[in-house]
């Protein structure tokens, strides 16, 4: 039976946890229809994300409070799934990852739905709050991926759900405008409510529960210390443009987020069950591909926040676009839909060339990108290149990242690693965020009365921008060679290997 079992991985090219899932019989769905479900919960988790940009500006009259509360609608959202990335994976090794699936749909339907019944700022904060949380969806959904599909099949859904934080985002954006326009303000979060019911059910009938869960404790002082650095930290990054870079409160939270994250690191090394293993996220592999992953998501934000202010600019200055905000919405989405199109290209890659070299080819394809942004930016369907090349960059780097942190992470720690890596991309789009606001709040130019960002502000932007992805690409290239195939050629698997934990490094 033990070498049958070395034959059927041989003969597959499969991993261990895809030849268990199949001996477990616990498969309830062709493995497309799971994948289609991941993605669509991936979408919906990331849709939330921004349905109250078109709100922005109304949220204080809507709410009955002020400008700067009114902002922490958007900011809480932010530090919410900043935190739940990694404490998700955690607990889908520990418990499964179709029930934190699960568990992550059930939080949106809540946070939706508490939102759909809110006119005051408590109430939304607390369901604005849940639906960040239900971010862990995707980081748990792609450690899932390879688990639940054969091996050829694998590189693809892996792009695929990658994709659908950018697609989801970038979707939503239009759809919230619209939906705002047809139905008022409250409809928007009665959809968001239908779509998480929706994936719910999802989770439910077409993700296995493949008793992947493993023993051990939940390391509850590491989740407290990781949510309170994060947070201080991230509010510091968040808040520096309105407060100033040196403004005692931005350095106070700034500094001491950034202590309490030093404090974290000390403390979880000293524990037998951290909640990230952070030994094997020291990895060269891991490590190296967290570092890259800050500049590609830092590349990915900062498209998004430098090109709609852009795009709505009055065209009276010259240089600004005059688009509605529903228009902007439409010209954004095509690149978000560029990620979810350059899945099987992104597949392709991996299995010809390798996820390292996929990855600098992500971040160099995202540096053309940015690059072009400094010459095109005379009209909305000049930006629409720009943003349709630099999601494609994206889309391909987010592609091979979850394959690196995969190939280089033991199976009870999947989750785990890949939703620290999705917090990595985050914590890069903070800071783009932070940077980019400082540098166009910075160079202003007067217009009839009011102070808005000069076009030397854009074109410094796009050049930031470019640096980052090309910083990406650098540190991508000093990754190590890959040493294993994730296609579904055959195996390099020693003819009769001495132990099980032979086999599994051999594949």
């Amino acid at each position: 039976m033990y070498y049958a079992y070395v034959a059927c991985i041989k003969h597959v090219g499969a991993d261990e946890s895809w030849i268990m899932s199949l001996a477990s019989g616990a498969r309830t769905a062709p493995p497309i229809v799971s994948v289609i479900a991941l993605c669509i919960g991936g979408m919906a988790t990331a849709f939330t994300q921004t349905l109250v940009i078109p709100l922005q500006t109304e949220l204080p009259r809507l709410l009955g409070t002020s400008a700067s509360n009114s902002a922490w609608v958007v900011t809480v959202t932010l530090l919410a799934a900043s935190v739940f990335m990694v404490v998700a994976g955690r607990l889908a090794d520990l418990f499964g990852k179709q029930r934190v699936l699960m568990a992550s749909a059930g939080a949106l339907i809540v946070g939706s739905l508490v939102c759909a019944l809110s006119s005051s700022l408590t109430p939304m904060l607390v369901g604005r709050a849940l639906q960040g949380m239900s971010i862990g969806f995707i980081p748990v959904g792609i450690s899932l991926i390879r688990e639940i599909t054969p091996p050829r099949m694998a590189p693809t859904a892996l792009a695929a759900m990658s994709a659908t934080l950018g697609v989801g985002g970038a979707i939503g954006l239009p759809l919230a405008a619209w939906i705002v326009d047809v139905g008022g303000w409250h409809t928007v979060f009665w959809v968001s409510t239908a779509v998480a019911a929706v994936v719910f059910v999802l989770a439910a009938v077409a993700i296995p529960h493949i008793h992947d869960g493993h023993e051990g404790r939940f390391d509850v002082l590491g989740a407290l210390g990781l949510a309170v650095g994060l947070v201080v930290f991230l509010v510091g990054i968040s808040k520096a443009t309105a407060w100033g870079w040196g403004d005692a409160r931005t350095l106070g939270a700034i500094a001491g987020g950034l202590a309490v994250l030093v404090l974290w690191v000390f403390v979880e090394l000293r524990q037998d069950e951290p909640l990230v293993d952070l030994r094997a996220t020291a990895k060269r592999p891991v490590l190296m591909t967290n570092i890259a992953a800050l500049a590609v998501g830092f590349g990915m934000m900062a498209q998004s926040i430098v090109i709609p202010q852009l795009l709505q600019l009055p065209a009276a200055t010259g240089y600004g676009l005059g688009q509605s905000l529903q228009a902007t919405g439409l010209w954004m989405a095509p690149a978000g839909l560029m990620m979810l199109a350059f899945a099987p290209i992104s597949s392709r890659l991996i299995r010809s060339t390798g996820p390292r070299i996929t990855l600098v080819i992500g971040a160099l394809v995202l540096a053309v990108g940015y690059s072009l942004g400094v010459v095109l930016m005379d009209a909305p369907w000049q930006l629409l290149i720009v943003m349709c090349v630099g999601s494609a960059g994206v889309g391909i780097g987010y592609a091979a990242m979850p394959t690196l942190i995969l190939d280089a992470t033991p199976p009870q720690d999947a989750a785990a690693a890949v939703g620290l890596n999705a917090l990595t991309r985050s914590v890069g789009g903070s800071v783009a965020a932070a940077l980019m606001g400082t540098v166009l709040a910075s160079n202003t130019t007067a217009f009839e009365g009011i102070r808005l960002p000069g076009e030397g502000a854009f074109t410094l932007c796009f050049g930031i921008g470019a640096i980052a992805a090309l910083a990406g690409a650098v540190i991508a290239a000093f990754l190590p060679r890959r040493r294993r195939s994730t296609t579904a050629t055959v195996t390099a698997v020693p003819a009769a290997p001495a132990t099980e934990a032979d086999v599994v490094t051999a594949v």
